[in-house]
């Protein structure tokens, strides 16, 4: 008889046991470190969060003041929610070898950004997308900073990518084009603290040109820059995983609600037409205008625009920047950054002769400039010193 009942005390304490493991999440695979190896041999370094059921994947690109440690947070929650993550250490970078990025000469850097870091990425989404539980109609990316537009570019090198968070970062005329055509939903994100210039005004143009309307716009009054926003915004990453959730598993009406507006609609109108080409002309005509009723007017911020110019640069269009630096300058004729920015378009465009009298006067107005800081204008001197020193004919 004792028997018995002890066999069948044993037999229900097994069946509860089955019922409270049953209930009970499995704890996630650990983080998986990654090693991949470019082309030209060069070691890279990657993370790897795992979901523990097939699901959607994010591909996370850091910025260039960090490394991929800094998305290990959002990783985790993502992971934890069903949705996989690789998070890469571009080459001179964190873990990952070659030269280090902060040891580079600029030419250098154009030439690893350029030239190297697309087949990079490339390496790293594929080895994202070769993940068993990873579903290839499911797939985001995301960037912080210089990442913005290497996911950007990303998306428009794989039509998969459906959903894009972009941190704290710019990208070219070409990647903004993309998020017109393409109406993909975007996660852009900013704090007013940024240490960059420019960058609240940038986020609130991306967001302002993706007409999809589960994208969304968060601005917080702190965080720093790119994904250092996690540490002072803690309910950021649970918002991105919901929008990532929401984007990618195809209920885009669930995607979380964000607190930020865009950019006023007049401010917008204005850059993309001096984003046109031909249209920092049409724009210097409308500012002559302004100013002959109100002398102070002002239809533009000066940093946004200068960042504008040099966007305009980098993607060869040295006519195009000329005529954008040059609309900074009618607008800001005290501001020796203008003129300094003015300077180097002259200089890529061949025209030697006045970019050393452009960089003469932005030395000239550092003699009387009060607003910028003391680092600020060191760096504006020391650019616009070089260049008379390239430019000057021998013996002046």
């Amino acid at each position: 008889m004792c028997s018995r009942r002890r066999l069948a005390q044993q037999a229900y304490f097994h069946a509860l046991f089955l019922v409270f493991a049953t209930c009970v999440a499995l704890p996630l695979p650990a983080p998986r470190m990654v090693e991949l190896t470019a082309g030209d041999g060069t070691v890279l370094k990657a993370t790897y969060f795992a979901s523990d059921k097939p699901g959607p994947a994010v591909l996370l690109l850091h910025q260039c003041d960090a490394q991929r440690k800094l998305w290990d947070v959002l990783g985790e929650r993502m992971a934890a929610s069903g949705i996989s993550v690789l998070t890469l250490d571009y080459r001179g970078f964190g873990e990952s070898g070659s030269t280090r990025y902060d040891k580079m000469t600029d030419q250098e850097r154009r030439k690893v950004v350029t030239d190297l870091w697309p087949g990079d990425i490339e390496l790293a989404y594929a080895y994202l997308l070769r993940q068993p539980e990873v579903q290839h109609d499911k797939i985001g990316a995301g960037g912080a900073s210089c990442g913005v537009d290497n996911s950007i570019q990303l998306a428009r090198r794989h039509a998969e990518v459906k959903s894009l968070l972009l941190l704290s970062g710019p990208t070219n005329r070409d990647g903004r084009l993309f998020l017109v055509s393409s109406k993909l939903p975007i996660f852009t994100a900013v704090a007013n603290d940024d240490k960059y210039a420019g960058t609240v005004e940038t986020m609130q143009w991306l967001y302002g040109v993706s007409s999809n309307p589960a994208s969304r716009f968060a601005r917080f009054p702190s965080g720093g820059h790119g994904a250092e926003m996690f540490a002072a915004n803690t309910e950021l990453p649970g918002i991105i995983t919901e929008w990532f959730d929401a984007t990618l598993r195809g209920h885009p009406e669930a995607a979380p609600k964000t607190q930020g507006a865009g950019m006023d609609p007049h401010d917008f109108a204005t850059l993309e037409q001096i984003d046109r080409p031909g249209g920092a002309s049409e724009v210097r005509s409308a500012l002559a205008k302004a100013r002959e009723h109100d002398p102070r007017a002002v239809l533009f911020s000066e940093v946004f625009v200068n960042q504008l110019g040099y966007e305009h640069l980098q993607l060869g269009d040295t006519k195009g920047a000329v005529e954008i630096m040059k609309l900074n300058t009618a607008a800001y004729p005290d501001s020796p950054n203008a003129y300094d920015s003015l300077s180097d378009a002259y200089l890529a465009d061949g025209q030697n002769e006045l970019a050393l009298q452009i960089a003469k006067r932005a030395l000239e107005r550092l003699t009387k400039d009060k607003t910028d800081p003391e680092a600020r204008r060191n760096a504006i001197r020391n650019s616009a010193e070089q260049k008379v020193k390239q430019l000057e004919p021998a013996g002046k």
